[in-house]
């Protein structure tokens, strides 16, 4: 399980926000308890880690809603398992996915849910490589929350759709998609209350790096990691809990997300690969080329040494460092121990930019014109600080 691993790449062994859950339980019995809760995307890492944190205060009804039809199914047989997990007897799982004539459907002619948690995204930096994986981006990231948000004829108590600290400042389109998407939020707001999270890496989660590495493990081939780029690290539980305290505690428009200042610190993907090698027995070998790591894997696996490539990322859209927030945001880091908030107001919105880069995106979907460029310079005028660099190159080219 990679949850054995986590503390690898978080440094706790306690989720930090342990105390914030403990001080707030009445609160969150009161708000799920009995309730009426739709998770979409909720096969995911982060998904699933939401489910378990909302079955702790038993909801009335849950649906779980997942385009990954063998994810949702491993999912459901997991609760069932579980004698932590109380599943109600109003529970349906559901693979379909936002964006989609039957997802649009469902939300028409089920009962009304007291919230929903939208966890489905597109996450990966590697997904801005070409127009057609930008297109699925910009759907599942901007166009399809607020299609929904449109059609959804009865509001919920609140909407929860999950940042990312990629938000921030963004260095790639993949977090200019997020913020854009924040915005979109915004734009509905009046209507449909919301609250969002921008937070870490998920450590070890699925598709990950950290992932990969227990992958390339078990196949017995070389770790390949950039050595400069640091980042931020949760664990799945962390991450299912800031997103339910988000929604169910959380006020009209906040962003949530982890207090800096206790007890979050910067990785290097590579630092984490050789201490999980050593947590596994295993002596890191460092290569100097991706064929070397290939060659030599035969030759030092069988003596407890592993080859790794460790390289300086040179990929369009990395970012160095991360960050959740910038100067201009309004703070509140008062209410919870170790997590902050943003408070967002519409009337910082550029409600006008906003549409017409709606606009450009649904004509994007089908104009064989619309090239990545166009993307980038419609982005930049909904998300200004964008600091796209193309590179020519994507994560798609390395080990």
């Amino acid at each position: 399980m990679a949850s054995q691993y986590e503390h690898l790449a978080t440094g706790r062994k306690h989720s930090l926000f342990e105390e914030d859950v403990a001080a707030h339980a009445a609160e969150l019995d009161q708000a799920i308890g009995g309730s009426r809760v739709a998770v979409i995307g909720a096969a995911g890492s982060i998904g699933g880690s939401v489910v378990r944190s909302l079955l702790r205060h038993r909801p009335a009804s849950l649906v779980l809603l997942d385009l990954s039809e063998n994810n949702l199914v491993e999912l459901v047989r997991d609760l069932r398992c579980d004698p932590a997990a109380t599943v109600p007897d109003d529970f349906a799982a559901l693979p379909i996915g936002m964006g989609s004539i039957e997802f649009s459907r469902f939300f028409r002619e089920t009962r009304p849910f007291d919230y929903i948690l939208n966890l489905a995204a597109i996450k990966h930096v590697r997904s801005e490589k070409d127009i057609y994986c930008l297109i699925r981006m910009i759907d599942t990231n901007v166009l399809f929350p607020n299609q929904f948000l449109r059609e959804l004829t009865r509001p919920c108590r609140t909407f929860f759709s999950v940042s990312s600290d990629k938000a921030t400042n963004p260095a790639n389109l993949m977090g200019a998609s997020k913020m854009v998407m924040e915005k979109i939020l915004l734009l509905n707001s009046t209507r449909q209350p919301f609250c969002t999270a921008r937070f870490a890496n998920v450590a070890f989660s699925d598709g990950s790096l950290p992932h990969g590495f227990l992958q390339r493990i078990a196949k017995r081939q070389p770790l390949a990691a950039p050595k400069d780029v640091k980042r931020y690290f949760m664990s799945h539980q962390e991450a299912g809990q800031i997103c339910v305290l988000a929604c169910m505690l959380g006020e009209n428009r906040d962003v949530f997300f982890p207090n800096l200042q206790q007890g979050l610190c910067e990785r290097t993907f590579a630092s984490i690969a050789i201490d999980l090698l050593h947590e596994l027995g295993y002596e890191p070998v460092e290569c100097s080329t991706e064929d070397e790591a290939r060659r030599r894997a035969e030759e030092l696996i069988p003596h407890k040494r592993w080859p790794c490539y460790f390289f300086a990322s040179d990929t369009t859209g990395e970012k160095p460092f991360e960050e959740f927030y910038t100067a201009r945001e309004t703070l509140d880091m008062g209410r919870f121990r170790n997590i902050g908030i943003i408070k967002q107001s519409i009337k910082d919105l550029k409600t006008a930019a906003v549409e017409a880069f709606l606009r450009f995106a649904t004509d994007a979907r089908t104009n064989p014109a619309i090239t990545k460029a166009d993307y980038v310079r419609e982005l930049r005028k909904v998300v200004p600080e964008l600091a796209h660099i193309e590179t020519g190159r994507n994560l798609d080219q390395k080990m």
